[in-house]
């Protein structure tokens, strides 16, 4: 008998950790690590174990108190974990003190890692992201949440250090890292600039059409939504982020077009620098002349789900824009419920099951009254 090998690379391990505020409840700090770890799992991490610390707020110097980093080294060392994975950004001086405590433990730092939320979000961007643009904004994302926490202890631009006048007269290798991370997020700018005034034309040639937007948090359906509208091939994947890239249709309901465009999802505590470099995908949300705001009804957490969306549109100017509430998963918040449990729509709100395609129909016939709405003020002569 021939002996068949699995030849895949073992997945990587890693232990999340939180700090819990007293006023929060145990239960909401279970949810954010429910989130934290499917963020791992969407890079393919296998979280081994979670530790949590009620503090009022992160330690300055070691995030945990001393006891707990002492509790997470020594599970680490025993279990050969691979990265620990924090829920909150670590300060530059925090990352130094987490290398000094694993120093020994966390030999090898080409693979082991101590990574924060941000990182972790922005890696997912890096991997997710398909067009020019969207691998340039992550990139100036990535430098800019990499240059205030450069040290000497860092590596990763060895290679970029070489030739002549690399360096000037007395200029130490932080210095010089600085410079470099300095110059290249100049130069992605301005790359981003010329892309931006592209994007800028093009949708100004699209102003005379009514402008449509999916919004939410990530992983609600809004891609799968997307298809059913649109009729087309849209990437759908029950990932976070699965969809960075922003896609936009053109969408013909009882003879009227509009543009609908599917956008990346939001999520707690989204970086800054992420937000600052997908401006002109955001663009999209900003110029669009309603929404259409994806709640996952079927997560205990929803509520929260629409602050944070609202809170994120209300940071790009666009929280006053005619939104039509779509709560989609019914199919999967009905295996809770009782078997008579019906939802009728409400004004502006519908209940919908994309997967099952349940009321899709009652939500192409309710966007439908605020496009012509909107059609009708373009073109006053439209009967």
């Amino acid at each position: 008998m021939t002996k068949t090998y699995d030849t895949r690379p073992a997945a990587e391990t890693a232990v999340l950790v939180a700090v819990s505020p007293s006023f929060q409840t145990q239960e909401t700090t279970q949810s954010y690590l429910d989130e934290l770890a499917f963020l791992a799992t969407t890079l393919g991490i296998e979280t081994l174990h979670t530790f949590t610390q009620k503090l009022d707020k992160p330690h300055p110097q070691t995030f945990v108190g001393k006891g707990k980093l002492e509790e997470i080294v020594q599970y680490v060392k025993e279990n050969e974990v691979d990265m620990i994975i924090f829920d909150d950004d670590l300060s530059p001086s925090q990352v130094r003190n987490m290398e000094r405590a694993f120093n020994g433990v966390i030999i090898d730092k080409a693979k082991h890692k101590i990574l924060d939320r941000s990182l972790l979000i922005l890696d997912i961007f890096a991997k997710r992201a398909q067009t020019i643009q969207a691998k340039t904004q992550v990139e100036l994302a990535q430098y800019q949440y990499m240059y205030p926490r450069l040290t000497r202890m860092w590596t990763h631009l060895s290679k970029q250090k070489g030739g002549i006048g690399m360096r000037g007269p007395g200029e130490t290798e932080l210095e010089t890292d600085r410079r470099i991370v300095k110059d290249k997020i100049a130069l992605l700018k301005t790359k981003l600039s010329k892309i931006d005034s592209q994007n800028t034309t093009r949708r100004k040639a699209r102003e005379d059409s009514v402008r449509v937007a999916l919004v939410g948090y990530t992983n609600v359906g809004k891609s799968t939504l997307m298809r059913l509208l649109a009729k087309t091939d849209v990437f759908a994947e029950n990932k976070l982020f699965a969809t960075v890239d922003s896609t936009v249709r053109k969408v013909v309901l009882d003879n009227i077009p509009f543009l609908l465009t599917d956008t990346v999802g939001f999520i707690r505590k989204l970086p800054t620098t992420l937000i600052e470099s997908f401006k002109s995908t955001l663009d999209e949300i900003r110029e669009a002349d309603i929404l259409i705001h994806v709640v996952d009804i079927s997560s205990s957490h929803y509520e929260e789900h629409i602050q944070v969306v609202r809170e994120t549109l209300a940071d790009i100017q666009s929280a006053d824009k005619p939104t039509l509430m779509v709560y989609n998963k019914i199919d999967l918040l009905r295996q809770e419920l009782p078997e008579e449990t019906t939802f009728s729509p409400q004004e502006n709100a519908l209940y919908i099951s994309a997967t099952s395609q349940e009321n899709i129909q009652a939500l192409r016939e309710a966007l439908m009254e605020l496009v012509r709405h909107k059609y009708q003020a373009i073109y006053p002569n439209y009967l």
